[in-house]
């Protein structure tokens, strides 16, 4: 991914307003992100921990989503598989909540997928970060064709969200 600005950041959001978006909390350390190593930037709000955001290259274009989580609970210390990277972690899976696009949020309706907690999910797949015993299963997949199923779940669940 290329290193991405403020300003890209916080222009590419597709399912907040444009105050919401200019409300939200970007990493001051973005010069020094891995960008090369990743197929989408999101991150945590650390102010606001229930709150994460994503944002992606998408058909040559970024496309961001702002989410919720649910906060921590005892189900969170049985093992759970990301649905975007296919990494497997105890306690570090989280139900992601994203509000639709448009009218369809407005009234309410989400789309949510269960992802890595920190949304580290392209450094999980290159092995630059280690989920614990048992975080990668076994496969045949070459790194690049994890990369690609990475993507192309990010990009499904964004088609979701703008649906």
């Amino acid at each position: 991914m290329k290193p991405l600005t403020e300003r890209e950041i916080r222009s590419a959001f597709v399912n907040c307003t444009k105050g919401e978006a200019t409300r939200m909390n970007i990493p001051r350390d973005l010069a020094e992100r891995p960008w090369d190593d990743l197929d989408f930037f999101g991150w945590r709000d650390p102010q606001a921990p229930d709150r994460a955001y994503l944002v992606a290259e998408i058909d040559g274009r970024l496309q961001g989503v702002a989410l919720r989580s649910s906060h921590a609970g005892s189900w969170q210390n049985r093992r759970s598989m990301c649905s975007l990277c296919v990494t497997t972690h105890t306690g570090g899976v989280s139900l992601m909540v994203a509000p639709k696009a448009g009218k369809a949020g407005k009234q309410g309706n989400s789309v949510g997928a269960y992802m890595c907690s920190d949304l580290a999910c392209s450094l999980y797949v290159r092995g630059k970060k280690d989920a614990g015993m048992g975080g990668r299963l076994h496969e045949t997949l070459t790194t690049e064709e994890k990369v690609e199923r990475t993507l192309a779940n990010v990009a499904t669940f964004v088609a979701k969200v703008t649906a």
